[in-house]
């Protein structure tokens, strides 16, 4: 069946005029006549069998079907041109995969180590958006997902990458007590918020007395967790892998035990089908599992 799509330049013609609110406006940016996008938009209200906007005399302005439609056009027409400057800067004969990854996970562990992928594969182009919640990733338009484990994954294949242990970590300069036990206790905590109940179950599990354990501030994502323990604001919830290098030149310190019971597993996500691309996800699979062994 045939696709009815309009033509790109009813609607680069129709999302400027939407924009500016402004027949005359959409001309000069799109260096067309008045006369030109109002034929454009003509065309495009003809294929849709419906207007786009209330005319009164001269002046226009958008309806709520206009509105509406407006929105989805201005997303797609961005998500085309970045797909197309994206194809455009490809080398000519190289891969490229789309990795959807844990924001954290990106910046302090992932990042930092792809400079080894780099050397090894360089005709492979990695790009990485991060994802915080499992989602469906058949058609997401991502190659494989570097995620915990969890049950939205089922049907997919899932390679276990490593364990991950949470560790209360705080500066150096907030340790002014030698009991350190009474001191986690009296330093204000710092929790993430998709995890409320990490540090109730750290004083379960370590046996450490804690007064209100759930009490204190709450960040999206471990990476403003880290930030504030760094900047002294409290003792923070988070994944030793994350901070390795903060406690090994001790701006961090970590002086408590860390949590068996608070782990998570790491895993690499792919789809049950991976088309095309296989072959440069096999790399960079292979490249993540040892990653994985050398880097916790």
């Amino acid at each position: 069946m045939r696709r009815k799509i309009p033509s790109s330049a009813s609607l680069q013609a129709f999302e400027a005029a939407a924009r500016h609110g402004n027949f005359a406006r959409a001309a000069e940016e799109l260096s067309l006549t008045e006369g030109a996008i109002s034929r454009q938009i003509a065309r495009l209200e003809s294929l849709l069998n419906c207007r786009l906007f209330d005319r009164t005399g001269t002046r226009v302005k958008l309806n709520p079907v206009g509105a509406r439609y407006a929105h989805h056009v201005r997303e797609m027409l961005e998500r085309l041109d970045r797909d197309t400057q994206y194809v455009m800067g490809m080398p000519e004969g190289s891969r490229s995969l789309e990795i959807a990854a844990l924001p954290t996970f990106c910046s302090r562990w992932l990042i930092p180590r792809l400079s080894g992928f780099t050397s090894r594969y360089p005709d492979i182009t990695l790009n990485i958006a991060a994802r915080t919640d499992p989602f469906i990733l058949t058609g997401s338009g991502f190659d494989a997902a570097i995620h915990f484990a969890h049950p939205a994954w089922a049907g997919m294949h899932t390679q276990t990458l490593f364990q991950e242990k949470l560790v209360p970590v705080c500066h150096p300069a907030l340790l002014t007590e030698k009991n350190i036990f009474d001191q986690l206790n009296k330093l204000p905590r710092i929790h993430r918020r998709q995890n409320p109940e990490a540090w109730p179950h750290y004083a379960q599990q370590s046996g450490i007395a804690l007064d209100n354990p759930a009490q204190g501030v709450r960040y999206d994502l471990h990476e403003m967790a880290i930030a504030a323990a760094l900047a002294g604001h409290g003792v923070a919830m988070v994944p030793r892998i994350y901070v390795e290098k903060e406690l090994n030149r001790g701006a961090l310190v970590a002086p408590w035990p860390e949590s068996d019971y608070l782990s998570k597993t790491f895993c690499l996500v792919k789809p049950a089908e991976t088309g095309i691309n296989e072959p440069a996800l096999q790399d960079f699979e292979r490249w993540l599992q040892a990653e994985s062994l050398i880097g916790t």
